[in-house]
C-alpha cells in the first residue's frame, strides 16, 4: 500500500490514500484543516469492492496539529462457517478399562520421547507394544529395557548387531526387525490399537498408511504425512474408519480449543509464526 501526503499551493494539504488496510496518518501543518477527503485510485477500484467503514478524528495540538484516520472493515461478507469437525465418541467405539495398547514410530525423537514419558506417568492407561526408531541406539535399547515393547525395529539396518549387543543383558528379549520394514511391522503390529507417528519427513507417510490398512488410529504429529500425501491418506482413513488425531504442536493446541464448542461458535483460527520456517 502507498500513503503521500503533498502540500499544495495556497496553503492547503492534500492527502492521497492508496490501501487496503488499515492505517493511521499524522499531518502537521500550519493554519486550519478545512476538511479531508480520501481519493480513489483509478487503478485499483478498492474503495468500490470494500465495505468500508472511514472514521476521521481531528485533534488540535496548539492549533498546529491534526489527526487522519481511516479504517476498512475485512472484505469477509459475515462469519466465516463453523469448523463442521469436533471428537465424538462414537457409541460403538471400544473405550478401555485396561491400559491402552500402543505402538510408537520415531520412539528416540522429540515426539517419541515425550510419548514414552506420558506413558512412563500414566501405566494404568497405555502400554507400548512396539517401537521403531532411526538411528540412536542407545537409547532406543533403554527404552526396550524400560517399557518391554513385543516388537522393535531400527531403520539403520547396518546398527543391527549394536542394537542386540546393547539389548544382551535384557531380561525379556523382543523381536527385532531391521530396516524400512521393520517400521512398517511396528505400524502395523495386531496388538497396537493407536498408532503415534513422530518420525521426521516424508518416510512417515509408508508406516502411516500401513497402519490405516491395518486399521490403527493415527495419533499423528508427522505433518509431512497429510502434505505430501492427504487426498491419498484422508480417504482411506475414511474407507478404513480409521481417526487421525493431532498430536503435535499447534495441531493438538487447535484440536484441543475446539472440543465442546458448539455448532456455530468458532469463526476464525490465528496462529502465531512460532518456529522453523517462519524463523
Amino acid at each position: 500500500s502507498t500513503l503521500r501526503a503533498n502540500h499544495c499551493p495556497g496553503g492547503n494539504k492534500q492527502i492521497r490514500a492508496e490501501s487496503l488496510a488499515a492505517m493511521a496518518l499524522k499531518v502537521s501543518f500550519p493554519g486550519e484543516l478545512a476538511g479531508a477527503a480520501i481519493l480513489e485510485s483509478p487503478r485499483s477500484g478498492a474503495f468500490r469492492h470494500l465495505r468500508q467503514a472511514v472514521d476521521f478524528t481531528f485533534r488540535k495540538r496548539d492549533k498546529r496539529a491534526a489527526f487522519l484516520r481511516m479504517t476498512c472493515c475485512s472484505m469477509q461478507q459475515g462469519p466465516l462457517p463453523a469448523w463442521p469437525g469436533r471428537a465424538v465418541a462414537e457409541p460403538e467405539r471400544r473405550s478401555w478399562d485396561s491400559p491402552k495398547p500402543i505402538s510408537i514410530i520415531g520412539s528416540t525423537g522429540s515426539v517419541g520421547t515425550q510419548t514414552l514419558a506420558i506413558v512412563a506417568e500414566n501405566p494404568d492407561k497405555f502400554r507400548v507394544v512396539a517401537l521403531a526408531a532411526g538411528s540412536n541406539v542407545t537409547l532406543l535399547a533403554d527404552q526396550v529395557k524400560m517399557f518391554k515393547p513385543n516388537l522393535v525395529a531400527i531403520g539403520n539396518e547396518s546398527l543391527l548387531n549394536e542394537l542386540k549387543e546393547a539389548l544382551a543383558d535384557c531380561e525379556y528379549m523382543p523381536e527385532i526387525i531391521p530396516g524400512e520394514q521393520g517400521v512398517i511391522e511396528v505400524a502395523r503390529h495386531p496388538d497396537a490399537v493407536t498408532v503415534v507417528t513422530g518420525i521426521v519427513g516424508c518416510a512417515g507417510l509408508e508406516p502411516t498408511v500401513a497402519a490405516i490398512e491395518a486399521g490403527k488410529d493415527i495419533a499423528l504429529a508427522n505433518k509431512e504425512t497429510l502434505i505430501a500425501g492427504g487426498p491419498f491418506v484422508l480417504p482411506l482413513a475414511h474407507k478404513h474408519n480409521v481417526k487421525i488425531l493431532p498430536a503435535d504442536s499447534e495441531h493438538s493446541a487447535i484440536f484441543q480449543c475446539i472440543q465442546g464448542l458448539s455448532e456455530g461458535s468458532l469463526r476464525r483460527v490465528i496462529l502465531t509464526a512460532s518456529g522453523g520456517a517462519f524463523r
